[in-house]
């Protein structure tokens, strides 16, 4: 079961990749501002004009990903409450461990796609002269990873089943919101964001996957 778990990892990274060096040949197109090619241009093109600039959705994403940044910011305190009360990094939970390493390979490939600028904006940003970095979507992959990976660990610390079902819904619902928010607010390609939620997708995989692997194990009962 673990093994077909792992392989099914390994596909969702080698079609995250496959994409990611696609986007960088395929179809390449001068269709952005200030003549900046795009793969999959075509595709790319289309959908950029049915989805442009929309300045409230745009707005209304951005607070979400804020949102997401203060609820990684309220797991570092439990995290660090529990390291300074246990003095021991083995009294911090572990999944609130797995948690961090999770946002730190998160941050690290936003790093990795700034330095790498694969495809650029399909606008001028307001208050920009020149173009930015699109690929894939920053929002995208913040929202999905923060807000769908907060209830697999929530439920420790929420004991009332109602009230976290809630949280779970809400949190999803904050996700898709955002997620679709981003393409129609018109300030990303559409590739921009299908790499963003394969990106997601692999990063919560692998992150339950981990999360499984240090459950306690049940003890069995003796005869």
């Amino acid at each position: 079961m673990k093994k077909d778990r792992l392989i099914k990892l390994g596909i969702l990274a080698g079609v995250t990749m496959i994409l990611s060096l696609l986007v960088c040949f395929v179809d390449k197109g001068i269709v952005g501002p200030k003549a900046t090619s795009v793969g999959f241009s075509h595709i790319n093109a289309f959908f950029a004009g049915i989805f442009t600039f929309n300045k409230p959705l745009y707005i209304i994403t951005n607070l979400l990903g804020y949102l997401a940044i203060l609820i990684c910011l309220g797991f570092a305190f439990i995290g660090r409450s529990q390291l300074i009360l246990g003095k021991s990094l083995k009294k911090v939970d572990r999944n609130i461990i797995a948690l961090g390493v999770l946002y730190v390979v998160v941050i690290a490939l936003y790093v990795i796609f700034e330095k790498a600028e694969i495809n650029y904006r399909p606008i001028i940003m307001p208050g920009e002269t020149e173009p930015e970095a699109s690929f894939p979507s920053s929002h995208t992959m913040l929202a999905l990873v923060v807000f769908c990976s907060a209830p697999w660990v929530l439920y420790k610390y929420i004991r009332d089943q109602k009230i976290l079902k809630i949280v779970t819904i809400v949190m999803y619902a904050l996700a898709a919101i955002t997620v679709v928010g981003r393409l129609l607010s018109g300030v990303h390609w559409f590739t921009d964001i299908v790499a963003g939620v394969l990106i997601s997708a692999t990063l919560l995989y692998g992150f339950r996957i981990a999360l499984d692997m240090i459950k306690p194990k049940k003890k069995t009962a003796k005869k």
